[in-house]
């Protein structure tokens, strides 16, 4: 069984929603619920998961809607510099 810490899980989730096609920034967004897709099963919807992507909701590098009755993410075009430079200096 693999253990992630909250900086690779955050890290996971920013890279997917960057390598999305298209990617995810602003209009362009996802189902929440589709950003823990990328774990293995036995780490989706772990409060280790939830809090690293509350922790980015914090930080405003990701913004939440609601859509269709559904939680959807895009990453925050206003943090893009932000958040290339939180992904390379972890790459």
């Amino acid at each position: 069984m693999q253990i992630m810490d909250k900086k690779e899980i955050q890290l996971t989730m920013l890279d997917y929603l960057i390598r999305f096609k298209p990617a995810k920034w602003n209009a362009s967004h996802t189902e929440e619920k589709n950003l823990f897709k990328k774990f293995p099963t036995h780490m989706r919807g772990t409060k280790e998961v939830k809090k690293a992507l509350e922790e980015l909701y914090q930080w405003e590098f990701i913004n939440r809607y609601m859509k269709t009755g559904e939680i959807h993410v895009s990453l925050n075009i206003s943090k893009k510099k932000e958040i290339e430079e939180f992904l390379e200096q972890e790459f």
